[in-house]
């Protein structure tokens, strides 16, 4: 049974993925978190390091990001991809720059107040889902301000991706929350459009975070993706 790597996205970390991985037993799940390294390469370098020989590979926000990123420098290890609420392309400038004065802030002690800003108006599909909020800022604090920092850092300096995710043929998952205000439809119909074969999902009644918010519906796709 292939195994399956799991990378979370920004200031998260295995508990992300919810029941996910326990409901896909007996396959072998490796979660990696990406925090080793200052770019995406190295955090995409470091992952692949300490995979599987060949492996499935899912990646959310972040997490699909640094998995676009494996693929491009192994893509003879990658047997399947799933990418969820993500985006194959640059960081756009407006956002980048953004990400100074979020780094100023968490360093100085302020990380609880950047993540719950940055949380509340646009994680969730449901604001006053508050167990899922509250988990998603745990998380961030057992990450740390300098993880902040260099995650923060390896976004702002990524690169488009979309040639890599044109030259990949294999079974491909594209899913996304309907209400998803980070990464929006757009860059998942392109995602699509790049990989044919790829199925494209789009969850009701989740935002950014479907393993938590819609658990049911994108485990049931995880399945329909990994056993056809």
């Amino acid at each position: 049974m292939t195994p399956l790597v799991l990378i979370p996205g920004m200031m998260c970390d295995a508990r992300m993925w919810g029941d996910l991985p326990d409901a896909l037993a007996p396959r072998p799940v490796h979660h990696a978190l990406p925090v080793t390294g200052d770019t995406i390469p190295e955090m995409a370098a470091a992952i692949l390091s300490a995979a599987p020989p060949r492996f499935a590979l899912a990646g959310l926000s972040m997490g699909g990001i640094v998995a676009m990123e494996m693929l491009e420098q192994e893509p003879e290890r990658v047997e399947r991809l799933a990418l969820l609420d993500t985006n194959p392309l640059a960081e756009r400038a407006e956002v980048a720059a953004r990400r100074a004065p979020q780094i100023a802030r968490a360093l100085s002690g302020d990380l609880t107040g950047v993540m719950r800003d940055e949380l509340k108006p646009n994680y969730l599909a449901d604001a006053g889902d508050t167990a899922t909020l509250d988990l998603c800022l745990a998380m961030a604090k057992a990450l740390g301000p300098d993880v902040f920092r260099r995650q923060s850092l390896a976004l702002q300096g990524r690169a488009d991706r979309t040639a890599t995710l044109a030259r990949f043929t294999g079974p491909a998952l594209v899913l996304m929350g309907a209400e998803d205000r980070l990464c929006p439809r757009d860059r998942h119909d392109l995602m699509h459009a790049l990989m044919p074969q790829s199925r494209l999902v789009i969850v009701p009644g989740a935002g950014h975070l479907p393993p938590l918010e819609t658990p049911g519906p994108t485990l049931a796709t995880f399945k329909d993706w990994l056993d056809p």
